[in-house]
């Protein structure tokens, strides 16, 4: 499938773990069952969260649009990583590419956000619990929330139209599990500073501005705690930011490690373990890290089940 030096790139082809062939099949099972996982796993939290009037409140707001997101999120890239899997490898047209690339970065960086988001209603909730009915209101949350969406349209818009303006030549193949960022500019031939500078000027405006965020919201959260004097009342309330923190912690760490370091010397499989973390087992993980560290959605996951159970009944 690769061209000579100078022939210019009208279609890519991806391949998954080239190296080792024989891994297909069994990561094919392994991805399968983290993809269904997440599909069940996420859907069931935008479900409880929607019919049980316990979980109507700002934080299950912002976490089912998270569910849904990371829905989508994971769609983007894993059925086609499943495919490459069976198929040893897979032909996308340079529209079809440039495609999932915005949709990828559409999806990840709403994600981003509306975790800044969430550690932002974490910290009014902790730090201003007289202003935090009058500060999130409906209003307020549906404000932020669609924010979220233009920033990440428009974060997603210009990122792909500056990245597939750049020239593509010689080889067209991207050892890499989707079309993602780095792998492309591997491809490229020519001057492309401009649009790398570009593509890195609007790459701060999510990652970094958002983890700026949510670190200086638990700062101030952090500081709250250690003013409270009983130690229940402080686990109590630490408890209600864990699970936010772990979802933090695995998603932008994996993001951070993958694109804010230099090109030169990456290894092609040690990029595609960290992408594997933040395509799959991430939006995975993110509803199983809510319920069972959030009293509040096992109790009503508990009611949901026992009433789907007495309606099953003769």
């Amino acid at each position: 499938m690769a061209g000579r030096n100078d022939t210019v790139v009208t279609e890519f082809f991806l391949t998954a773990f080239p190296e080792h062939p024989e891994w297909g099949l069994p990561l094919f099972l392994v991805f399968l069952s983290f993809y269904l996982l997440t599909l069940l796993g996420n859907t069931g939290m935008v479900i409880l969260i929607r019919v049980d009037g316990r979980l109507h409140t700002p934080m299950y707001f912002f976490l089912g649009h998270l569910s849904f997101v990371d829905i989508c999120y994971s769609s983007v890239t894993v059925p086609q990583m499943l495919a490459m899997l069976l198929e040893h490898g897979a032909v996308l047209s340079y529209t079809r590419c440039a495609a999932q690339f915005f949709l990828f970065t559409f999806f990840a960086s709403i994600d981003c956000y509306l975790l800044a988001i969430m550690a932002y209603d974490r910290y009014v909730a902790v730090c201003r619990p007289l202003l935090y009915v009058t500060v999130m209101t409906e209003k307020a949350r549906w404000g932020l929330l669609a924010a979220a969406y233009t920033a990440g349209f428009s974060s997603a818009f210009v990122r792909t139209v500056t990245a597939f303006t750049l020239s593509f030549c010689g080889t067209n193949e991207i050892d890499f599990i989707f079309c993602d960022l780095p792998p492309l500019l591997k491809l490229t031939c020519g001057d492309s500073y401009t649009q790398e500078v570009v593509i890195i000027v609007f790459a701060i405006f999510v990652m970094p501005l958002c983890v700026l965020v949510i670190l200086v919201s638990y700062v101030f959260i952090i500081m709250a705690i250690m003013r409270i004097r009983s130690a229940g009342g402080r686990a109590k309330t630490f408890s209600t930011c864990a699970s936010h923190l772990t979802a933090v912690s695995l998603f932008f760490g994996t993001l951070i490690f993958m694109y804010l370091r230099g090109n030169s010397g990456q290894s092609s499989e040690e990029d595609r373990a960290v992408s594997v973390l933040y395509t799959v087992v991430t939006p995975m993980l993110n509803p199983f890290i809510y319920s069972l560290r959030n009293k509040e959605v096992k109790e009503a996951a508990v009611k949901a089940l026992s009433r789907s159970k007495s309606r099953g009944r003769p």
